[in-house]
């Protein structure tokens, strides 16, 4: 069986529990993709301020809505949006019951950051793990995703425009302010960047993976060299 399961991987389930209750209408005002149109997508909660405090998929699952989040960020991000829930009738708790899956290739469930990174699904957690292959996969596209690699760094530092992970014209959501003002004046002066260990900055430097001889660095638009810019980055030329 080729191994598929990323068990660095969790789900998080949101499901009303009276019919006046509206999931995708409580996560539209928090988050940063659209949720009330085609899913999945993938978003960040941010802070007030506009930096990353967590980032995932949203899927649809009939009126609920299943967050593929990171394993060990999901009891953090459910008692986070739980904060906002107030007294709405949501119940936010992680699903053991679904597991996050990927492939290389193409095939009718691309991700929706990038059709190169391949199929993700959900499914019941079965199955090998392929978190290894992932990794080394998403790097070698100059994907960044994660605490690690993302947390507490405005939004559109992380390439989050040029891998659909925000829409510009949804409305309001927490940290909207400084993302929409970045975005209409053209103001993103430093970037997520794969590079390799040997050429990394330490002083830049978010994550480094040895076991590949890649990090992952917060540099200076104009200090990223082309050679290190994925075609989808383009755009992020000064």
């Amino acid at each position: 069986m080729t191994a598929t399961r990323l068990t660095n991987r969790a789900v998080i389930r949101l499901s009303a529990q009276d019919d006046s209750e509206d999931t995708r209408a409580f996560l539209q005002g928090l988050v940063t993709n659209d949720v009330t149109g085609q899913l999945p997508c993938w978003a960040a909660l941010l802070s007030p301020q506009g930096k990353v405090l967590f980032d995932f998929f949203v899927w649809a699952d009939e009126a609920d809505l299943l967050l593929d989040c990171e394993a060990d960020q999901a009891e953090a991000l459910a008692k986070r949006l739980s904060l906002y829930r107030l007294r709405r009738r949501i119940a936010i708790a992680p699903d053991p019951a679904v597991a996050v899956h990927w492939q290389p290739g193409e095939g009718p469930s691309p991700d929706p950051r990038l059709g190169a990174l391949g199929q993700r699904w959900l499914a019941e957690p079965a199955g090998d793990a392929a978190d290894e292959q992932w990794l080394a996969h998403r790097l070698h596209l100059g994907v960044c995703e994660g605490q690690a690699e993302l947390a507490d760094l405005l939004w559109l530092e992380c390439n989050a425009a040029e891998l659909n992970g925000v829409s510009f014209t949804k409305g309001c959501y927490v940290g909207q302010e400084n993302t929409a003002r970045m975005n209409w004046r053209q103001k993103v002066n430093r970037r997520l960047v794969v590079v390799p260990l040997d050429q990394s900055d330490p002083a830049r430097q978010r994550a480094a993976y040895s076991q590949l001889g890649l990090t992952v660095d917060h540099r200076r638009v104009e200090d990223i060299k082309p050679e290190w810019q994925p075609v989808w980055m383009d755009t992020a030329q000064p």
